[in-house]
């Protein structure tokens, strides 16, 4: 176990009944958890996690859906391939394909989605290039890319500094990270209002353990590096709105609560919107994970008949 998660709290339960993977692509290995027989479920992690944090959601997910976990690239267990000046393989249109892979490997025409963070900006691309293979989709505490850059302020900036901070060239954030990735990974993702105590010791364990290493820190500088550039130039080649029914939840105490007005900006994305605030912050499927599922089961149920 990494030192840094041994104070944390274990869960009693940890993906019971899933299974871990992997399916190998060109570019690289896909890590990915499953379980359940249902309609295709895909749930898309954020920065700079894995797909741990579905842990609390995923179980009960799966008795009505065949939930599929993936580690986006980059991350985890996931391929981290070598970039180019353009960060090309890192786009969020590379991410989704490696998810397009994975569920055409699973034999999924169509599946819906769920997604925190940045695997909500993965999301987001995937539901635009491919808008028949989405069933519908939910995001957890973000707004679109593109939207949210124009929009931001000084106290947005102050208060998410890492999405400028880490798009600056290569080595420097990553040298600076790679000093201690332990240190730098609790006093980023405890700085909100709830600390670390949405983070069970399992999840705490896998994040410390694989965002550790030179090539997932510098993966996940590369994710930040496209998302500031070749994922904007993607928004920009593309005015049409997404057409399937999107669910935004954020949380009340996070940086999307106070400084945007999330449900605005994803109507100017996506023609079918609702969405709503939740109590907790951002790591909303780990701090209040019966809140997501209150939200999820019913709109799931709705969309898929």
């Amino acid at each position: 176990m990494h030192p840094g998660a041994a104070s944390a709290t274990p869960a009693a339960r940890f993906f019971d009944g899933f299974e871990a993977r992997y399916l190998d692509t060109p570019d690289g290995p896909v890590f990915f958890r499953i379980a359940g027989d249902g309609p295709p479920l895909v749930l898309l992690h954020g920065y700079p996690q894995t797909s741990a944090m579905w842990h609390a959601v995923a179980p009960v997910l799966a008795q009505k859906y065949q939930v599929i976990c993936p580690d986006l690239r980059g991350y985890g267990r996931s391929l981290k391939p070598q970039t180019d000046a353009k960060h090309t393989p890192y786009s969020k249109r590379a991410m989704a394909g490696d998810v397009l892979a994975l569920m055409d490997n699973l034999g999924h025409t169509r599946f819906l989605v769920g997604a925190h963070d940045r695997g909500g900006r993965v999301a987001h691309r995937l539901a635009a290039d491919d808008p028949d293979r989405v069933i519908a989709l939910s995001t957890l505490d973000i707004a679109p890319t593109r939207e949210m850059y124009r929009e931001a302020d000084s106290g947005f900036a102050h208060t998410y500094w890492h999405w400028y901070w880490l798009t600056l060239p290569h080595p420097f954030p990553e040298h600076l990270i790679g000093a201690d990735p332990a240190f730098y990974w609790l006093s980023k993702c405890g700085a909100g209002k709830a600390g670390l105590t949405p983070f069970v010791q399992q999840a705490l364990d896998e994040y410390l353990t694989y965002f550790s290493t030179p090539e997932a820190i510098h993966g996940a500088c590369e994710d930040y590096r496209a998302a500031a550039t070749i994922d904007i130039t993607h928004d920009d080649a593309d005015p049409s709105k997404l057409s399937m029914p999107l669910l935004a939840l954020w949380g009340e105490d996070g940086a999307i609560e106070a400084h945007f007005d999330c449900l605005a900006l994803w109507k100017e994305r996506a023609a079918d919107v609702r969405g709503w605030a939740l109590p907790g912050g951002h790591y909303l499927a780990e701090q209040h994970p019966d809140k997501v599922l209150e939200a999820w089961l019913p709109f799931f149920a709705e969309t898929t008949g």
